[in-house]
């Protein structure tokens, strides 16, 4: 079954001081592309977040987003006093204000409150862990929901391209035998005497040029490999992929050996089906 390289996860715990909430969101893209946003207190374990996440979504462009909201009283913010009353001595020099108002203006500047650097606690870590786990889980199932809409467009489409096959093989009757007949005509009207054998010879080996047996018969095996390929379990977007440009190339084989408008313009409906899988395919794991 294909999943889809579009999904969302959240998932949101909550500890004694803390509320911390992870967002994963993923789009389409050739390889796995991840970006992480984390307060830099949380940097340290970067690697290890990353590497759980590369191996359950594989592919795609990811932004991983670990949010912490401190809920207790607590606060790791503190006032920088030595760079506040400098501010405030520069500001008193500058206006003629009372210290109250002086103190409003300095705690606004740069610098002015600092951070201190908190150590992530094991069991604070560990939750951390788990609650990505349900977000990847969350998002896995989004894919699969968006893998199984792709799924059922797939289906219709290459039957449709199955069905406009089966008009291939009514015209081809026809074709041949009208490609023929104004061959014929054409040398009639040039209205010489020609080795009639001699004739027909060549005119057998011009119609073999026109032929599209081989090329009907190794389309329908693509549409059928497609359709098994889609339901097996190694089924992925590049192998897909893949299969889709061996149908293209028949199709546009067909279409370049056709010789015939009717048979042409249902290798254009064909050839439309065939790109609008292609842009769906894009995003498929």
């Amino acid at each position: 079954m294909i999943q889809s390289m579009t999904g969302f996860g959240k998932h949101v715990i909550q500890l004694p001081s803390k509320k911390i909430t992870i967002e994963i969101k993923s789009l389409n893209s050739k390889s796995l592309d991840l970006n992480a946003r984390m307060p830099s207190a949380y940097k340290e374990k970067e690697l290890e977040l990353r590497k759980t996440i590369a191996s359950e979504l594989v592919r795609g462009k990811v932004d991983f987003s670990l949010y912490v909201e401190n809920t207790g009283s607590e606060t790791s913010s503190v006032i920088n006093e030595v760079v506040v009353r400098q501010y405030m001595k520069q500001l008193g020099a500058i206006a003629k204000v009372d210290e109250a108002q002086l103190l409003e203006m300095a705690i606004r500047m740069p610098d002015a409150m600092k951070t201190e650097r908190e150590d992530i606690d094991e069991d604070e870590f560990i939750a951390i862990e788990k609650a990505l786990e349900e977000a990847l889980k969350e998002i896995n199932i989004f894919r699969s929901e968006e893998g199984q809409v792709l799924d059922n467009d797939f289906v219709a489409r290459i039957g449709t391209i199955k069905t406009l096959l089966s008009e291939v093989e009514v015209l081809d009757i026809d074709r041949l035998q009208t490609i023929r007949e104004r061959l014929e005509k054409a040398v009639a009207d040039l209205k010489v005497d020609l080795d009639a054998n001699r004739f027909e010879q060549e005119l057998i080996y011009y119609l073999e040029k026109y032929d599209i047996t081989e090329e009907k018969v190794r389309l329908n095996n693509h549409l059928d490999y497609f359709l098994a390929t889609l339901k097996s379990e190694d089924s992925n977007g590049r192998k897909l992929g893949f299969i889709c440009q061996e149908i293209g190339r028949e199709i546009n084989t067909i279409g370049s050996k056709a010789n015939f408008a009717p048979l042409q313009q249902v290798v254009v409906q064909m050839k439309d089906e065939l790109e609008k899988i292609k842009e769906q395919m894009l995003n498929v794991l």
